[in-house]
């Protein structure tokens, strides 16, 4: 129990500690890598999505990246495009990392969500099996399409930057991400597919799994399912994450038991970590701030 204990306050890490500041990265940002969009991708699985692509300067395929895969991609690179006007900073804060040598190449494919649908893609499908509230079945299930949504991006997109970005060989990272919702999905395909996903960015995890409302089932469903299908910890990494304004309030009271379900499955400080952060909230501008270090805890080799 010491040992648990320590290592969960180990996790606590407070907002005078967040991230180097921006302001050197968005000088820098014109000269720093190149995008490329895909609007045109069609699927079997899901309806069209927007792709987007940022490659790493003097980007070669031939040469070896690791693949980082992004949820919510509209709101990844670009303040001016954004509903609210935030950016997650990826591109800067992924040209600072390579160039000072602190992480490998690697590209970043962020998937546009779908809008009226994004929660049914987002939400963990095989979690809501472990419902029993009958006020949340039947002709009051939801419709679920996550595991579709999964499907697109392990048989369909994966083979498509592999063949187009990524031709040097497959021994590269892959590595999937989000916040809120998008925090949920990326825990959810590294849960579902371990042989593909290397690890799981999942900032300000929305564990609520939908509205904050009393005698809520769905987030005991979640951690029933997680406890059930948690992968081995050999080689996995898995970043978690969670403030205390605005949505973000909703979030600290499952620390415990996120924490308990990866430090009874063989995981460490090494290759899972559960940060607090103090007087941040919910929205790009936050996580713009500190994303840096999931990127390098969960891209770095092990």
């Amino acid at each position: 129990m010491l040992k648990k204990n320590i290592l969960f306050l180990s996790f606590i890490l407070f907002s005078n500690l967040h991230s180097q500041d921006l302001d050197y990265i968005s000088e820098s940002h014109q000269n720093q890598g190149s995008f490329e969009v895909v609007s045109d991708f069609q699927s079997s699985f899901i309806d069209d999505r927007i792709l987007e692509f940022w490659l790493p300067p003097n980007f070669d395929p031939t040469n070896k990246y690791d693949l980082l895969i992004m949820h919510d991609g509209q709101n990844l690179f670009d303040a001016n495009k954004t509903w609210n006007k935030q950016e997650w900073k990826l591109d800067e804060w992924a040209s600072k990392l390579i160039l000072e040598n602190e992480l490998s190449s690697f590209i970043i494919v962020g998937i546009h969500n779908s809008g009226k649908n994004r929660w049914n893609d987002y939400f963990p499908e095989k979690a809501y099996d472990f419902v029993k509230d009958a006020k949340y079945l039947n002709d009051n299930k939801p419709a679920l399409y996550a595991d579709l949504y999964l499907k697109y991006i392990v048989d369909e997109l994966i083979p498509f930057i592999k063949s187009k970005y990524l031709k040097s060989s497959d021994d590269f990272r892959i590595v999937i991400g989000g916040s809120s919702m998008g925090g949920l999905i990326s825990m959810y395909a590294a849960f579902e597919y371990p042989e593909i996903f290397d690890g799981a960015i999942c900032m300000s995890t929305h564990w609520p799994g939908a509205f904050v409302i009393d005698n809520n089932p769905l987030p005991d469903a979640i951690f029933k399912y997680m406890s059930q299908n948690i992968p081995k910890s050999k080689g996995k990494t898995f970043y978690f994450d969670y403030g205390d304004q605005g949505l973000d309030r909703n979030y600290p009271q499952y620390s415990k038991r996120v924490d308990s379900i990866f430090i009874n499955n063989g995981y460490s400080e090494n290759n899972f970590k559960n940060l607090y952060f103090k007087n941040t909230s919910h929205s790009e501008d936050s996580w713009s701030k500190r994303v840096d270090m999931p990127l390098k805890f969960t891209l770095n080799e092990l």
